[in-house]
């Protein structure tokens, strides 16, 4: 892909329900995906297991919003034994980093007791359409609980997308749902046109929805 793909093509991509992967993490070239399938996590009646729904009321982790958006994407890329393989290359932390400090990608991260990142999640947000991209967890349900944040706070904002992209068996159990492209892309276009405020149930810092709150807004709209 030519070196000229910067933040403005890779926001008309996602609005055209394309987006861009790498090969490997070594890898410096892009390739734009756009699956005759594509997963989404449905807002209106997102699924909460329950023994996740007694742990986030728990609150068993200091939840943050878009307070460390770089080590979020960063941990997101780090290979692991569970994950070998990384399609995060150096060109797409650029153009994320690039993205969040315009204000269009966020992320809610998770902080253990001892103040070491443990987990989290992130993506892009275009009108009333989050995307979401990759999420990572060091400790048990870290990346399930920013998860769970994350939806409430797109609830509290007024979106109604959130994009998962592709079929993963561990969505499964949040109610993801798989629709053909030409659907996907009614709902997107729907989407685009809301005014969603991803700061609505508060700005960038300790998140202002507790683990209780969480679950009764999306219990709530269930």
């Amino acid at each position: 892909m030519s070196d000229r793909f910067d933040t403005e093509r890779l926001l008309d991509c996602y609005r055209q329900g394309v987006f861009p992967m790498a090969d490997s993490r070594d890898d410096m070239n892009l390739f734009l995906i756009s699956p005759e399938m594509r997963g989404i996590l449905p807002l209106d009646h997102f699924h909460i297991p329950r023994r996740l729904k007694r742990t986030v009321k728990q609150q068993p982790f200091n939840v943050t919003v878009d307070l460390a958006f770089n080590r979020v994407l960063e941990a997101c890329a780090e290979e692991t034994p569970e994950r070998p393989t990384t399609w995060i290359n150096p060109t797409i932390l650029n153009l994320y980093g690039a993205l969040h400090h315009q204000g269009y990608a966020h992320s809610i991260e998770c902080w253990n007791e001892d103040g070491w990142l443990v987990g989290g999640v992130y993506g892009v947000a275009l009108g009333g359409a989050f995307f979401g991209e990759s999420m990572f967890s060091r400790e048990t349900d870290a990346s399930k609980v920013a998860l769970v944040h994350l939806v409430a706070r797109l609830i509290h904002g007024g979106f109604t997308l959130l994009d998962a992209q592709f079929h993963n068996p561990h969505l499964e159990q949040f109610g993801l749902e798989e629709l053909p492209k030409k659907e996907f892309m009614k709902r997107l276009d729907a989407a685009l046109a809301v005014k969603a405020d991803f700061y609505s149930a508060g700005s960038a810092g300790v998140d202002s929805l507790t683990g209780v709150r969480s679950v009764h807004l999306i219990t709530q709209t269930s």
